[in-house]
């Protein structure tokens, strides 16, 4: 049982409920919260004009509904911005902003009926899914998919798995419901914590990287890194010391300079921790906001007006960390390229094991330069666009949703340039078994050498490489 407060949501509750079958509750105390909310808004509505309950939306902010048109109008609503289109949004992508949005709702700040609440709980709970697309959002609210999600609570679309009997939506629940980036915040939230794992496993394949190339330990002491504490920085090169059981003199490298692959780790290594920390902060906070236009305030007795639907922390912060990202996944490729060079391995060129003219890992660097390729065009920025829509009363946009996009598609070219790199440290440690006894890294290869083939003769790697991708979360653990 996952009991959904308002307020202590974290993003590894949204993976976990996302892809898990779980049974979800509310909190009493939140469910009481809802329902003074709906009661205060509803008070309130009687005797002042309130956007999208007592008048229309967007450009039509100032035309007054008739009152005997109130539930109606809500309808109307509802199926105006279910203008969804593309692809279908894949399950996980749902549960997660059905748990968000709920969570949110919870949070006391919307004014819905709390039976949207228990709505949602219900549906998370039995595994019902709503068939909403993935086309139509600007970082201004995730219209078009809470509307669809809003008329499929209602009866007024088909589910795409599951059923729940139709629960009613008046003209109090259709804006409140619909004002939320939870579809947004969830994509966003299931890619960082994909990056996340993925930049703790690089640690760990890099260090594999360092062992083959007889790296440097300079470029991890710590008198270095405190001389220039960024955060992430210090991180990172405390993480090789502990991997590579760097304590008290270790031995000198090879060279006294590495290439930048190892030389640079922690310096490149360091934003992107920085930035994958400051994104999950940024989505810590916003799945557990008020995030409503209007904001209905319990403490304050009254109703706000207000750009909480506005999420440019949000876009901001996912630009941030895949530019970042794609700048780590630069040095990886770097590193691969070191272990095919023998003058850096002392090993056949393309780590090759076969007659002369083998190939070895040769095609590792091509898969790798075509998957950065890609990851280089997730990185580049959304937010230096805008819109200007509904007759230029809405003159600004974040594209958080586009941003969050990105980030998923990031995390995919991230992990197979990883994954490339895993291979082919793991085939060279194999060449040139090296002391790996007494160091937390061991861990790491045993595990991959178990799993990955090992057979040095000129074959296909594809299968290897989709081991290797697999194998990351497990490295990220070491």
């Amino acid at each position: 049982m996952f009991t959904v407060d308002g307020r202590t949501l974290r993003c590894e509750d949204v993976r976990l409920v996302a892809r898990e079958r779980i049974a979800v509750t509310v909190d009493e105390a939140a469910v009481r919260r809802a329902e003074d909310a709906w009661r205060l808004v509803t008070e309130l509505s009687a005797r002042r004009e309130i956007y999208g309950r007592t008048t229309g939306v967007g450009a039509n902010r100032d035309l007054t509904i008739d009152e005997d048109s109130g539930p109606e109008h809500g309808r109307r609503l509802l199926r105006s911005h279910a203008g969804g289109a593309g692809d279908l949004l894949p399950a996980d992508h749902v549960r997660a902003m059905m748990l968000i949005r709920l969570n949110q709702l919870a949070a006391g700040g919307s004014g819905v009926h709390p039976r949207v609440l228990t709505a949602l709980a219900e549906a998370l709970t039995s595994g019902a899914i709503p068939r909403v697309h993935s086309t139509g959002a600007i970082g201004t609210g995730d219209l078009t998919v809470l509307a669809e999600t809003g008329l499929t609570l209602a009866g007024e679309r088909p589910w795409a798995d599951g059923h729940l009997p139709p629960v009613p939506l008046d003209t109090a629940d259709a804006l409140a419901f619909m004002s939320s980036n939870a579809a947004t915040l969830a994509e966003a939230t299931l890619a960082c914590l994909e990056l996340e794992r993925l930049l703790r496993a690089s640690h760990v394949v890099a260090a594999l990287s360092y062992v083959v190339l007889g790296g440097s330990p300079e470029a991890y002491a710590t008198a270095v890194h405190a001389a220039r504490p960024h955060p992430g920085q210090v991180r990172c090169a405390g993480e090789m010391r502990r991997l590579l059981g760097m304590t008290g003199a270790p031995p000198p490298g090879r060279r006294i300079q590495d290439p930048y692959g190892l030389r640079a780790f922690p310096q490149v290594q360091g934003p992107a921790l920085d930035s994958i920390a400051y994104l999950r902060n940024v989505l810590t906070i916003d799945i557990n906001a008020s995030a409503e236009n209007p904001m209905v305030s319990l403490a304050a007795g009254d109703v706000f007006h207000n750009a909480h639907f506005h999420t440019a922390y949000l876009a901001t912060a996912l630009d941030q960390t895949r530019a970042t990202v794609h700048h780590v996944a630069e040095l990886s490729a770097a590193r691969l390229g070191d272990l095919v060079e023998p003058s850096f391995t002392d090993l056949p060129a393309f780590l090759a094991d076969g007659p002369p003219g083998s190939s070895g890992v040769m095609i590792l660097e091509y898969v790798t330069h075509d998957a950065l390729a890609m990851l280089r065009q997730a990185a580049l920025p959304v937010t230096l666009g805008t819109a200007v829509v509904s007759r230029g009363v809405e003159d600004h946009a974040s594209f958080s949703t586009q941003a969050a996009r990105q980030a998923r598609a990031a995390a995919d070219a991230y992990q197979q340039v990883l994954a490339c790199e895993l291979v082919a440290a793991v085939r060279a440690l194999r060449m040139r078994p090296a002391d790996l006894m007494d160091l937390p890294v061991r861990d790491a290869f045993d595990l991959a050498d178990a799993t990955l083939d090992a057979n040095t003769a000129d074959r296909p790697f594809s299968d290897d490489l989709t081991k290797a991708a697999a194998l990351l979360g497990q490295l990220s653990e070491i």
